[in-house]
């Protein structure tokens, strides 16, 4: 089974259970964003965490073989459609440079590791209108010089 049959097979299970990325994070003891990540296939999971995955949404272990494989980290390099995605993408085209800029004026030439990596997804009530809060937290590497 490749990743993409894979990423079908574990979605389909995932709204068949109707289980959230929280509920399936909280089965296998990890973030819901890294679940949902790896179960898209751009992680790969340790044999336990593929197991108790397979477990959790009731499918069969060849999946858990797939979840195992490191994955190939690309992605569609044309803009994005979906409104979500296309704003993320927005934020880093109109403050990517400006973001850049601010870290390195507090930590030097470097940039922020998506290896040594952690994200989180939180909703704020607000009577406004609810916010999102995204959280990227990566490592700081800074730039050899040799």
């Amino acid at each position: 089974m490749d990743k993409l049959e894979m990423r079908h097979t574990l979605l389909a299970a995932k709204a068949r259970k109707k289980m959230s990325w929280d509920d399936i994070g909280k089965a296998v003891g990890m973030s819901p964003v890294w679940v949902a990540s790896a179960c898209y296939g751009m992680n790969s999971a340790s044999k336990d965490v593929a197991h108790q995955l397979c477990d959790t949404l009731g499918v069969e272990s060849e999946v858990a073989e797939a979840l195992v494989a490191f994955p190939t980290k690309a992605w569609d390099e044309a803009i994005p459609q979906d409104p979500f995605i296309y704003r993320l993408y927005e934020v880093v085209g109109v403050y990517g440079e400006t973001l850049k800029d601010v870290v390195q004026e507090k930590f030097g030439d470097g940039i922020m590791s998506a290896i040594d990596f952690t994200m989180e997804v939180d909703k704020i009530e607000d009577p406004k209108g609810d916010r999102v809060l995204l959280t990227l937290n990566g490592k700081f590497l800074p730039y050899k010089s040799w």
